[in-house]
């Protein structure tokens, strides 16, 4: 099979959603399939053309992370869009702004179209009356429709009744997120340490994780590894000299995504303060980790966690992180429930699993089009 993908942010960008198509693709190919994405040159530095784990990845111009970059891209991107869906048997949008340009492909070649809505941005422009109605008209396009998360999934079918949106939660490299129990304990220090892989946005929530510490730390002696960076480092830094636990807190910004598993494994626990969210990839790597999730009652994180594998706060409330994380301290099964959240992953959110769904799900997809068009 033939795939083309267009999505605006691709690998090497760092981010949830770049990371969980990258791996869907490779997880194609390795099934024996053909994949082209096209993207964006949004880093500086990368090249127009290049083959990355034998996906074809084509990059058009891209001005800015903006409205009219979007724009831009979308119109720069209409060209290969055009002449690669000739050569495809499914068209696969992973983005909202790129399905105009996989839609004037479809109407020259026939070819049907996927569309998957990802991140907590859908959802805030779902509640504006004019860009609410602009993504119901593009949920009523696709030929199928994916959701990351339930909440999406349901938003998505309220905005387009006629449509079915089916959730499904992104995937992982289990080979790589997997348990590093060889750690020292010189490398893994004295303290239980508690770490929040999460780049430094306020949606992400960073900030009510740094203020829960000192409550955590008037009975626990923990420390805090911050992995990801942000506009929001500055301040965060500022946060938690103020409340004088920055001896406590390690920023160590953004890691290479081969280090992070080994990052995740010197840590008791993962804590996932979002404010809004799909569902996180970077919570299911640390579960893949065998690492318990501390997790915002938030989007799609409860569709993932729950008391077997780590426990749930009400989002933006310091004093209810502080309470579960401490409950899970506390816990003598604390290690159990991260064995259990390898278990899960390994079962429903393995990216061999999400690709044999996908596939399925295209050729479904094809059959039906197939048959329309008798």
């Amino acid at each position: 099979m033939n795939i083309l993908m267009h999505c605006v942010y691709y690998s090497p960008e760092i981010g949830g959603l770049e990371s969980h198509v990258h791996h869907l693709c490779r997880a194609l190919v390795e099934h024996g399939h053909k994949v082209d994405v096209i993207t964006s040159r949004s880093m500086a530095g990368t090249p127009r053309f290049e083959v990355m784990d034998g996906v074809e990845v084509h990059r058009t111009w891209f001005p800015g992370k903006n409205a009219l970059g979007w724009l831009v891209h979308a119109a720069g991107s209409l060209p290969p869009s055009m002449t690669l869906a000739r050569d495809a048997d499914i068209l696969h949008a992973q983005a909202f702004q790129s399905i105009p340009p996989l839609l004037a492909a479809r109407a020259r070649v026939g070819v049907p179209l996927v569309s998957t809505w990802h991140t907590s941005h859908f959802l805030r422009l779902a509640e504006n009356p004019i860009t609410g109605y602009l993504l119901g008209r593009l949920v009523q396009a696709s030929d199928a429709n994916l959701a990351a998360s339930a909440e999406i999934a349901s938003t998505a079918e309220r905005l387009a009744p006629r449509s079915r949106v089916r959730a499904v939660t992104n995937g992982v490299d289990t080979a790589l997120f997997k348990p590093r129990k060889a750690v020292s304990l010189e490398a893994k220090g004295t303290r239980r340490r508690l770490v929040v892989p999460r780049r430094l946005f306020k949606k992400n929530g960073v900030e009510f994780a740094i203020r829960a510490l000192p409550i955590i730390a008037e009975r626990h002696d923990v420390e805090m590894l911050i992995i990801g960076d942000g506009p929001e480092r500055k301040s965060l830094e500022s946060l938690a000299s103020n409340l004088n636990v920055q001896e406590r807190i390690q920023f160590i910004g953004t890691q290479a995504h081969s280090e992070i598993p080994m990052l995740i494994s010197r840590s008791e626990l993962a804590v996932f303060p979002s404010l809004m969210e799909a569902t996180s990839v970077a919570a299911l790597e640390c579960m893949s980790c065998e690492v318990p999730v501390a997790a915002s009652r938030v989007g799609g994180l409860p569709e993932i966690v729950d008391d077997d594998v780590g426990g749930l706060f009400e989002p933006g409330n310091a004093e209810d992180l502080a309470f579960v994380v401490g409950q899970l301290l506390d816990d003598p099964a604390l290690s159990s429930k991260g064995r259990v959240a390898r278990s899960r992953v390994l079962s429903s959110w393995s990216n061999d699993r999400l690709a044999q769904y996908h596939l399925e799900l295209y050729e479904k997809v094809i059959r039906r089009r197939c048959e329309l068009m008798k």
